[in-house]
């Protein structure tokens, strides 16, 4: 029997093909992630183990949450300190902070989200750094930096050459470049710039004056790396850690894998999308085999073969097809890897340059979830293939008897949309932890499809009935055939169009949930907000200095400046985002109080707080209540509720809990402005704006906008997120463009007689393709109907489930999804519409 299987595969190479492009497209999905995340994440361990190889101990300062980017820095006295020590060889120390290089035209380099590193070292001894000097000298004075390699072609600097940088945020001071330096071995490191200066000079720069943010020690001779670690140990001051240097590595390496594996879930999410779809094409087209087959299987009954080794047959071929198509995409992922790198790099995310990483465990997981998914997905055409009757072998035609359970069909497919609502509903509304909701909102979604799609044969009657009546009208004969064929096999029909739903249900909740955030952040701006201006960094998303808005204030132009500030807290034993604002908050902010009002918000003093609605009501607090708050350096806030407000859907610039700027800087090192609202004498003008611009002429990372710039420049980062939605559903969209490619080539197979004798009768060349392609389109069409209504309805409880995001129906894009539905019906039929079209009359009258 699996030679039988073997020889049906290769004698039907076509469709062989046809239908492992599914099962390759979605593995290579999946295998194209894990190498993609796997090589980011070699290429930042070989980033940090470089940087650390020469270190056997690194005293870093210590975030009491929150990971390691903002640790606090020390007293430079500690090195001292560890110097003293017996264990101790040698050791220096370092600063470690953030500056952007300047432009020619004023503006800050953009490093597509990669932070501009800037180091203090001491050039007298660099046993411990990592950084090469390629060309000039190590920098030695105030005025003095070493540039990386990269930032020096893209600036065209050598040594001599004047830069101007901005130490977080603040305003450009220039520099002469001594020299030219590469980080180990690598001329990339994934968009992120080097700036190099001497140790006294980055104190002053980053006002670390007397402070170390690292030192780096060897251990004497004799010593082990435990003992050297105890010994600097019992030196260390509060909100320090010692390390070893492997240690080190690994722990920021563990930090940049845990900030990735968003983005490895998120890919594999559409990975798993891609299989799910190609499950239905290859049930599909299995089914239609096993129909397309049943002498050939009557036959094997005739001469004795049991009902298990029919069905071992089809799951044999269900075997084969997925081990094959599992090992193409394995491979195919290689290069789609490479393509969403380019892919986000394109949108402005630069990533670290490495060898891609072909890992073991990527080979096994792709190779055995294609594989199971394409065996499970055949597991019902083998049943069907069973129930093939012997005397089937002298009949003519391929309808399989119906199942003893057929008359519960109805009933089950009601019920497991039942079950799948069921779930969805607890998952977008129910109590209970984030895990099982989650779980049940993943499973609810895929029993729905699966719901939908057994549903779908009753639906499609009707469906084509109206939707091929256009083709009935204007395509003449051919399109009246091609609407009975849509009709002739309603499950079959209904497979097909399944596959294209799905990915038309996807595409229709992302459209519409966009098109309600738009709308709800619109409204939260216009409800909100009541600035002139707005002022952000160059790229809209990172922290910009408070420096800037200082200026503002300090040049008399402005009315009203209010600075929002943003950082991290722990209260309750969770983290939360807090934010501060400056006085007079409530004339460029007006909030929608519960408890308290504006006179609280411009008078929150040093313990007042603001706190939202929602973690008012989670820890019952009220006006008055105490809060304990921590902040990632180990400080600890006493505060009291003074007003509680409800967000509006769209979002709000304060956190958590808001507290005053005067003492979220005195808690909170560097402190940093997310946004800066400003009021002006005469409003929105091109003179003011004009002057704005002419007091931060100085801020090359300061962008002052006004506030529908500031609406759209925020609106633009959403639409550059749904373009990468869309690109990515896309593969399923593709998979179910082959789907239906797949099914009307067997459906051609299937009647090539009743072709043959439409041609004999009269039928042209041009009318047999223009049937085929129009069948396929009401196919499609059928796929829309099915799939942006369910869409809209889940998109509509995602949005209650979220947080509220309206109900907002996007009329251009949907009729963008129609229109696509009828393109990929189009490109579907343009093969099997040639090969109609070219059969052989004669030899089709014959075939059997």
């Amino acid at each position: 029997m699996i030679r039988i299987s073997i020889k049906d595969l290769l004698g039907r190479k076509l469709r062989l093909a046809l239908t492992s492009l599914a099962i390759v497209m979605g593995v290579a999905m999946v295998s194209g992630t894990f190498i993609l995340t796997d090589t980011i994440n070699a290429a930042f361990t070989q980033i940090f183990s470089t940087a650390y190889s020469n270190s056997d101990a690194v005293v870093t300062g210590k975030e009491e949450f929150g990971g390691s980017t903002n640790a606090p820095s020390f007293s430079q006295t500690t090195l001292t300190k560890i110097k003293a020590l017996p264990q101790v060889a040698d050791a220096t120390g370092g600063i470690s902070d953030t500056a952007q290089y300047v432009k020619a035209n004023g503006k800050v380099l953009s490093t597509g989200g990669a932070p501009g590193l800037a180091f203090g070292v001491d050039v007298a001894d660099r046993r411990f750094s990592s950084v090469a000097l390629t060309s000039g000298q190590w920098p030695t004075g105030a005025d003095d930096v070493a540039v990386d390699q990269t930032t020096a072609s893209t600036l065209h600097l050598t040594p001599g050459s004047a830069v101007k940088l901005v130490p977080d945020g603040r305003p450009a001071s220039a520099f002469k470049v001594s020299g030219i330096v590469k980080f180990g071995n690598s001329t990339s490191l994934g968009g992120a710039t080097l700036a190099i200066f001497d140790l006294s000079t980055a104190q002053q720069l980053f006002h670390k004056q007397g402070q170390l943010d690292e030192i780096d020690a060897d251990a004497a001779t004799g010593t082990s790396s435990q003992q050297l670690i105890d010994a600097i140990q019992g030196v260390l001051p509060a909100h320090t850690q010692v390390l070893t240097g492997t240690e080190e590595a690994k722990q920021q390496s563990d930090d940049v894998e845990n900030g990735i594996s968003f983005l490895r879930y998120f890919l594999l999410a559409f990975g798993g999308i891609a299989l799910f779809v190609g499950a239905f094409v290859i049930a599909n087209t299995l089914s239609i085999t096993v129909a397309q087959r049943t002498r050939e299987f009557a036959t094997l009954r005739s001469m004795g073969a049991s009902g298990s080794q029919i069905r071992r047959v089809v799951v044999v071929e269900g075997l084969v097809t997925g081990f094959v198509a599992s090992v193409i995409g394995l491979f195919v992922g290689y290069g789609l890897a490479a393509g969403l790198r380019a892919l986000f790099e394109a949108s402005g995310a630069k990533l670290p340059s490495a060898g891609l990483v072909f890992a073991s465990r990527t080979v096994i997981f792709s190779l055995v979830l294609g594989t199971v998914v394409t065996v499970l997905a055949s597991l019902r055409p083998a049943v069907r293939a069973t129930r093939v009757p012997p005397i089937a072998a002298v009949r003519e035609g391929s309808i399989l008897p119906p199942s003893r359970f057929a008359r519960f069909g109805p009933a089950a497919s009601i019920g497991v949309c039942v079950v799948a609502i069921a779930l969805v509903v607890y998952g977008a509304f129910g109590h209970g932890g984030t895990g099982p909701r989650l779980l049940g909102l993943g499973v609810g979604v895929l029993l729905l499809f699966v719901g939908v799609a057994m549903v779908a044969p009753m639906l499609v009657r009707p469906l084509a009935s109206v939707l091929g009546w256009p083709a009935s009208r204007a395509g003449g004969v051919a399109g009246t055939l091609a609407r009975a064929n849509s009709m002739r096999n309603p499950g079959r029909t209904a497979s097909t169009a399944a596959a294209l739903m799905i990915g038309l249900t996807l595409v229709t909740i992302i459209a519409v949930l966009a098109s309600g955030l738009r709308a709800s952040f619109e409204d939260a701006f216009n409800t909100e907000f009541d600035a002139d201006y707005a002022l952000t960094s160059q790229n809209g998303f990172i922290p910009t200095s408070a420096a800037s808005a200082t200026a503002l204030r300090a040049s008399g132009v402005a009315s009203l400046v209010v600075g929002v500030r943003a950082g991290d807290g722990a209260a309750y034993g969770k983290t939360l985002t807090v934010t501060a604002v400056d006085p007079h908050a409530s004339t460029v902010l007006h909030l929608k109080w519960t408890q308290g009002g504006d006179a609280d918000l411009d008078s929150l003093g040093a313990s007042g707080a603001v706190v939202d609605k929602g973690y008012a009501k989670d820890h019952a607090l009220t006006l008055g209540s105490p809060i304990r708050m921590e902040t990632p350096a180990g400080k600890f806030l006493d505060l009291n509720v003074k007003a509680i407000f409800d967000p509006p859907n769209g979002g709000s610039p304060l956190g958590t809990i808001t507290i005053s700027t005067a003492r979220f800087d005195a808690s909170y090192t560097d402190p940093q402005n997310v946004f800066t609202f400003v009021d002006i004498p005469g409003g929105v003008t091109d003179a003011n704006t004009a002057k704005l611009n002419h007091v931060l002429a100085g801020y090359p990372d300061a962008k002052i906008q006004t506030g529908k710039e500031f609406v759209k420049s925020q609106e633009d980062q959403i639409n550059s997120f749904l373009i990468l939605l869309y690109i990515l559903l896309a593969l399923s969209i593709v998979v179910s463009l082959f789907g239906i490619v797949n099914t009307l080539i067997l459906t051609v197979f299937e009647r090539t007689r009743e072709i043959g004798m439409l041609r004999a009768v009269g039928m042209t060349r041009r009318q047999t393709r223009r049937m085929i392609r129009q069948e396929a389109i009401v196919t499609a069409l059928i796929g829309a109907a099915l799939g942006i209504p369910l869409g809209m309805v889940l998109a509509a409880l995602f949005g209650k489930a979220i947080g509220g995001v309206p109900f907002k129906v996007p009329v251009g894009s949907v009729v963008i999804f129609v229109i696509a539905a009828i393109i990929v019906g189009l490109l579907a039929a343009i093969f099997p519409a040639r090969r109609a079209a070219k059969l052989n009359v004669l030899e089709a009258l014959q075939y059997e």
